[in-house]
């Protein structure tokens, strides 16, 4: 048909086309959802309810997540919050793909699609708990200091912002991330680092506000104490200052628990019989910490590092799937301020009936496999493409950064979990994965 122009695409269509890539790139992402006939729950997705409905300040919990997660399920159902939180993800992911010359619509749900079978992402994207917000960090801070052009960022800052605030560890995932972009782009460090800034702005006002301590975290000092003691050098050193310094603890000083979620979480441990519990206990806690660390700095450090390392190699997902006191923690809320159509959706799903462990199995496997070439593939991006693809590059190094920061801020600090290193290990497979998407076709 000579003669006959077709028209170039309208700007219109090309968005809409964009849309439905993420749409369908969430739509992926939510796969576990689907299966469960509901998002995924925690024990602590209870309390961050609670943040809410009950504007209850959990102590170990900042004010952050659960307000934004009650507020997005507007009190009608929690598909709500999932679905918003598998379009972030996938929007966020179609995003870096533009900075790195990869976004188009086929690319970006090959993308999604080989997250969603050979990764925890989608688990996490179903999951309603702020522990998707740690990879979401990385990729917002890498498109704040290398989205080319005067692109609209702050949507990018205020994303950063939350993801910071939303969990403690985040700040030092944040930390990391920006002494990385110092070292690659340090003319963007200045807007990468407003909102660490800001994040910390809004932990000291909500904590000033809720618990009245004008402190970042005011009762973490339970939480790394609870792993020194398990580690040692805290027993260690609470034996040797007791009875003299008046401990409360010097009363567990032949008994403290060596297991560190023990010696959190046990009704009748060291921590929750104390007469104030965890924050009647923190200011102690500080002052053993501090002791400990002063007294034994090199078994201190030696069992930071071993932990560190464990947490690396700890990415399974068992303990996200099973029906571990969910009715009493989530199911509460959803009985008091849902309708009680979403209670019934709650227990018909599989994990409420301890049936999502077994389908996830089998996929745990392919994840372990491709872990260690995709962070050796990292790597390689990170150091031997500086010069032909300085962003392919950067994003490697911050994703890098990010999961060692990440290691250390859980395994290190609070106790190795397989929750806290499957939460952000799938990042790793984004960099070789955009790396190959953003390779021009072959004439």
């Amino acid at each position: 048909m000579s003669g006959v122009t077709i028209p170039p695409r309208s700007g219109p269509a090309i968005r809409a086309r964009h849309a439905a890539a993420i749409a369908f790139g969430a739509l992926a992402l939510l796969w576990p959802a689907l299966v469960n006939f509901y998002p995924l729950v925690f024990s602590d997705t209870g309390a961050f309810l609670a943040q809410f409905f009950a504007r209850f300040m959990v102590w170990d919990k900042p004010w952050i997540y659960g307000p934004v997660l009650g507020a997005v399920s507007a009190g009608l159902s929690l598909w709500l919050p999932a679905i918003a939180q598998a379009l972030l993800v996938s929007a966020t992911l179609w995003a870096a793909a533009r900075v790195l010359g990869a976004a188009r619509p086929a690319r970006h749900v090959a993308l999604c699609l080989l997250l969603a079978a050979l990764s925890t992402a989608p688990w996490f994207a179903s999951l309603l708990m702020p522990d998707i917000l740690a990879p979401l960090l990385v990729l917002a801070l890498f498109l704040l200091a290398f989205a080319p052009g005067p692109a609209r960022r702050w949507p990018w800052a205020l994303l950063a912002t939350f993801c910071i605030a939303a969990h403690l560890a985040h700040l030092v995932i944040a930390a990391a991330v920006l002494a990385v972009i110092a070292l690659l782009r340090p003319r963007r460090l200045l807007p990468a680092a407003v909102p660490l800034a800001a994040a910390l702005a809004l932990l000291l006002a909500t904590n000033l506000a809720g618990h009245g301590r004008l402190a970042v975290s005011p009762y973490g000092a339970v939480f790394f104490l609870s792993r020194l003691v398990a580690d040692g050098p805290a027993r260690d050193h609470i034996r040797a200052a007791c009875p003299a310094s008046g401990y409360a603890l010097c009363a567990w000083a032949d008994r403290l628990p060596t297991d560190s979620d023990a010696f959190m979480w046990d009704p009748n441990g060291p921590v929750w019989s104390h007469p104030g519990g965890p924050p009647g206990l923190a200011p102690e806690a500080g002052r053993i910490v501090t002791a400990t660390i002063l007294g034994a700095p090199g078994a201190v450090a030696r069992d930071m590092a071993r932990n560190t390392a464990a947490q690396l190699v700890q990415v399974r997902l068992g303990e996200t799937l099973g029906n571990y006191y969910l009715d009493e923690t989530v199911g509460k809320w959803l009985r008091e301020a849902f309708p009680a159509a979403e209670a019934a959706r709650f227990r018909a799903a599989l994990q409420f009936q301890d049936r999502i462990a077994p389908i996830a199995a089998p996929l745990q496997a392919p994840q372990s496999w491709l872990l260690l070439p995709a962070a050796l593939a990292c790597g390689v991006l990170a150091l031997a493409r500086r010069r032909r693809a300085p962003r392919q590059a950067a994003l490697a190094s911050l994703v890098l950064a990010g999961v060692l920061a990440n290691a250390f801020a859980t395994g290190a600090l609070a106790g190795p979990h397989d929750r806290y290193g499957a939460r952000i290990a799938w990042l790793l497979l984004v960099p070789p994965a955009l790396a190959v998407l953003a390779r021009p076709p072959r004439a």
